[in-house]
């Protein structure tokens, strides 16, 4: 069974950082396409950083040149490092793994990122 553990959320002030983890267990994560979405109240989910299987790189304009997503396949673990914080980064940060074909996606319980002005 799949399963997702995310870590490393927290209360920071503005301007401050964070970097989160998720690790995977229960299959090849070299595998697949991980990443971070993220959801504030009263929000939809959106899409923060993808990291391909090939190591390529996708970043929401609003993250872009603050955020930074990593990954280690010996680890089974992706990472986002988060700079310059703002209150408007404030969300649950749930992880996901994702393979294209055959189709599925799996989701972390989420992490809480409360940014203070």
């Amino acid at each position: 069974q799949v399963q997702l553990v995310e870590s490393g959320g927290g209360l920071v002030q503005t301007g401050g950082s964070l970097k989160l983890s998720c690790a995977a267990s229960g299959t090849i994560f070299s595998l697949h396409n991980v990443g971070w979405y993220r959801q504030a109240p009263g929000q939809q989910r959106e899409l923060v950083a993808t990291i391909t299987s090939t190591l390529s790189t996708i970043y929401a304009d609003s993250v872009k040149g603050r955020f930074s997503i990593s990954r280690d396949n010996a680890k089974n673990t992706v990472y986002l490092q988060m700079n310059s914080l703002n209150p408007e980064d404030t969300a649950v940060y749930y992880c996901y793994l994702r393979r294209l074909s055959p189709q599925y996606t799996y989701w972390g319980q989420g992490t809480q990122v409360t940014i203070s002005s």
